[in-house]
């Protein structure tokens, strides 16, 4: 189910990125979006998988084009999950929350996240469609942002959000 909601929040967010330039409602969906990706779908999901002991991670690295990456991943990460996977559990709620914060803190997790996904592409083939995508998502975030300042994400839906729903 997870890579399921990966696919549909990845979407919504490309989406709503899309207009985000134009449209507070928009860049409220994406960040609600974006932030259920990281924190609930993201580090939840790969703490799960941590503290559920599977081998989820020890063949991640095998679709690599780079024999470096296969081997350091076999020889580094695979024998310290629980460090690195920690790490990244930790990356994925901060970028989710700073999501959520806004302002120039969003903008930073943005960078991070883009930095982070085109990392992911030395993983292989099957990493190539995703990453690409979100980080043309977060390239228009950041650029949407940058024009419009985004509040903190809040219980309530902000006026101008509520006023475009009409």
């Amino acid at each position: 189910m997870e890579k399921v909601m990966w696919l549909v929040l990845g979407a919504i967010t490309l989406g709503a990125a899309l207009r985000a330039g134009s449209s507070a409602r928009a860049m409220y969906v994406a960040r609600v979006a974006l932030f259920l990706l990281m924190v609930p779908f993201g580090a939840a999901v790969n703490a799960s998988y941590l503290r559920s002991g599977s081998a989820y991670y020890e063949d991640f690295a095998d679709a690599s084009q780079f024999a470096f990456v296969r081997d350091t991943w076999q020889s580094l990460v695979v024998p310290n999950q629980g460090f690195f996977i920690t790490l990244l559990i930790l990356a994925e709620a901060v970028a989710g929350v700073l999501v959520a914060v806004g302002g120039r803190w969003m903008r930073w997790a943005l960078v991070a996240l883009i930095g982070f996904h085109v990392g992911q592409l030395v993983f292989g083939w099957f990493m190539w469609p995703w990453a690409v995508v979100m980080t043309g998502a977060f390239a228009l975030l950041i650029r949407a942002q940058q024009r419009t300042p985004t509040p903190p994400l809040g219980l309530r839906v902000p006026p101008a959000v509520r006023a475009h729903a009409r």
